[in-house]
């Protein structure tokens, strides 16, 4: 059997465009305004609107606009520890589980 792996590679600026729309989607979805987002999120109203117009934003706010749009549960999964399909890749991955970097020589 071929394991092959599929990758779709997205520049950051593809995804935060994408965020930016889905946040966008779910304004709409709850029939808010961005007023309504901006006021409820603290971000200031025209932060948000260059945020849904460029996807720029800090990490920061974009946390409140979640928070605000009742979507803040999938950043607890930002990050987490790599989940392993097999016990071999367990194995051939333990070797690399460091806890700190350490400068070249």
């Amino acid at each position: 059997m071929d394991n092959i792996l599929s990758f779709t590679f997205k520049t950051p600026e593809e995804v935060a465009l994408q965020v930016a729309r889905r946040v966008r989607e779910r304004r709409l979805e709850l029939n808010l305004t961005q007023e309504a987002v901006a006021l409820r999120s603290g971000v200031k109203l025209p932060t948000y609107r260059r945020f849904e117009r460029s996807g720029v934003v800090s990490f920061k706010a974009l946390l409140h606009i979640a928070f605000a749009l009742n979507m803040l549960e999938g950043f607890d999964e930002l990050f987490t520890k790599r989940q392993y399909g097999t016990l071999d890749e367990l194995i051939e991955n333990k070797h690399y589980n460091r806890k700190r970097g350490h400068k070249n020589e």
